[in-house]
């Protein structure tokens, strides 16, 4: 089965938020939506859960019951417990009590969360707040999970642990679609969505991604068109349109230089 949306649109006034977009979430599977701030990611993840109502296209989601949602932030409530957010969650989805208690002590512990039941969210860390709202998310065995950002800001090991709760959810049959500005996490995805201003700008299967990348990109100490280069490390990468005069070392991109290349692309022909 799939999920996803088709040909949405959605306008705020005179702003398009997202134009045109269709993303596809198949069960058993991660993926990824990834963009800068104001790319729209976090208006697409609200439509796949219903909190906003597109103007044109459609949406293909499961009943409301069987969504599980992250919120951008911890999805908790930082006055009540560890504990007291799992049984309230519980309760909204009216799960038995051998249902709730088999739950909580199976994503708890998976989330390293098992021991810390008695302690209000406001005094948890940013990584383990984010695996809470995981764990809320995930109460109710849904269908459909999405997750708006849910490792941003997070520290690098509970973003590891975060990301193998993710994958493990996938495996388990579900279909997870989360928005990231983390590149690295898009390439572990099965597929990637990459929005610019509201629209789709890539779409795919992170090889097909890269394969299809415009010009060739090339590594320079001192970049001849700083307009199309960025920093690597401490060299920089930059792209060469077709046709441009060989320079630097070619290298063979990943899914960061080729988001990249295909924005300055998509710039250069729409002037």
């Amino acid at each position: 089965m799939t999920f996803g949306a088709e040909h949405i649109t959605v306008r705020f006034g005179d702003v398009h938020a997202l134009q045109d977009v269709t993303l596809d979430v198949p069960t058993g599977a991660v993926t990824a939506v990834v963009g800068g701030d104001g790319a729209g990611k976090s208006t697409l993840m609200r439509c796949l859960v219903g909190k906003v109502v597109p103007e044109q296209g459609s949406l293909r989601r499961p009943p409301k019951q069987q969504v599980g949602y992250l919120p951008s932030g911890s999805g908790s409530w930082r006055d009540l417990t560890v504990d007291e957010n799992v049984e309230f969650v519980g309760r909204v989805y009216r799960l038995s009590r051998s249902a709730l208690d088999g739950r909580r002590s199976e994503l708890l512990r998976a989330a390293g969360l098992l021991d810390v039941g008695n302690r209000l969210v406001r005094n948890l860390s940013g990584g383990m707040r984010q695996k809470l709202g995981f764990v809320l998310a995930m109460l109710h065995r849904p269908a459909l999970v999405v997750l708006d950002e849910p490792s941003t800001g997070v520290d690098p090991v509970s973003r590891v642990e975060l990301w193998r709760m993710i994958a493990e959810t996938a495996a388990d049959g579900a279909a997870v679609v989360m928005s990231t500005t983390y590149v690295d996490e898009a390439e572990r995805a099965s597929a990637v969505l990459v929005l610019d201003e509201g629209r789709a700008a890539l779409s795919g299967r992170p090889d097909e991604v890269i394969a299809a990348i415009p010009g060739r990109v090339v590594q320079v100490a001192h970049p001849a068109d700083r307009r199309h280069a960025w920093r690597r490390g401490r060299s920089f990468h930059e792209w060469l349109p077709d046709g441009s005069p060989a320079r630097g070392n070619p290298v063979l991109p990943d899914l960061e230089d080729t988001i990249v290349a295909e924005m300055l692309y998509a710039r250069e022909v729409s002037r």
